[in-house]
């Protein structure tokens, strides 16, 4: 799925500031996300499910820690 598909009026509104804002936590992930064509995105339950070739590797919420579903290079973007 493209980034650009993705419909954010489903998305928790705090992890949409995260994500689009560039001050946004999140913002370093997005570009990665939008760069990367190994990395695809759906929005779940308002929150940012990301996968790597089909396998889930992320989970981003709103307010809640982000989910580290499995070891993937994504995940540094997160520590910094």
């Amino acid at each position: 799925m493209l980034v650009e598909n993705i419909d954010t009026t489903n998305m928790c509104s705090h992890l949409r500031h995260k994500l689009m804002n560039t001050d946004g936590i999140y913002h370093p992930i997005w570009q990665t996300i939008q760069d990367d064509p190994e990395l695809t995105v759906v929005v779940r339950s308002r929150q940012l499910h990301i996968y790597r070739n089909g396998k889930k590797v992320l989970v981003l919420k709103g307010k809640a820690e982000p989910q580290i579903v499995r070891e993937d290079p994504i995940d540094e973007l997160i520590k910094q």
